[in-house]
């Protein structure tokens, strides 16, 4: 990691809410889940609170580096409907060796809808790779392909 990222470092990801991001589409194989309101499920708007965090650290990130999510604690507050903008703010709060911490505001026009803390670790893809690759041998699963770009 390059050691340009400080504390302080920010992005803003906005988003339309499109039905497939609904809580009926979560876990469709849950009968639970579909019989849910269309509303943006949670579990997707912690992906754009991370994909946030990722937009903050790319312009940071080595060569053949990538991150992972480690942490979060996220409230979610609002419904927010398909069609709406939903504006996601991160801002790092500190950087600690590889681990980066964030501070998340989720907003969709109308309120804000979720708020918390994310924590992401800088990790070499090529490692990561192999060593997934060494659990998933021993478990008698599929590999998972090569990374070839940062990110993740």
């Amino acid at each position: 990691m390059k050691p340009t990222l400080e504390a302080g470092a920010t992005a803003r990801l906005t988003f339309t809410v499109t039905a497939e991001k609904t809580v009926p589409n979560l876990y469709p194989e849950s009968a639970d889940f579909r019989a849910m309101p269309g509303v943006f499920a949670t579990g997707f708007m912690v992906g754009l609170m991370e994909w946030a965090c990722l937009e903050v650290l790319k312009p940071h990130l080595d060569a053949g580096e990538g991150s992972l999510g480690i942490h979060v604690d996220v409230s979610h507050s609002g419904a927010t409907v398909p069609g709406q903008v939903v504006t996601v703010d991160a801002t790092c709060t500190s950087v600690t060796g590889r681990r980066i911490a964030f501070d998340v505001v989720a907003h969709d026009g109308v309120e804000v809808i979720g708020k918390g803390r994310h924590e992401r670790m800088v990790v070499p893809w090529a490692r990561f790779v192999s060593h997934v690759n060494d659990k998933a041998q021993g478990a008698g699963a599929d590999p998972i392909a090569a990374v070839t770009a940062s990110g993740g």
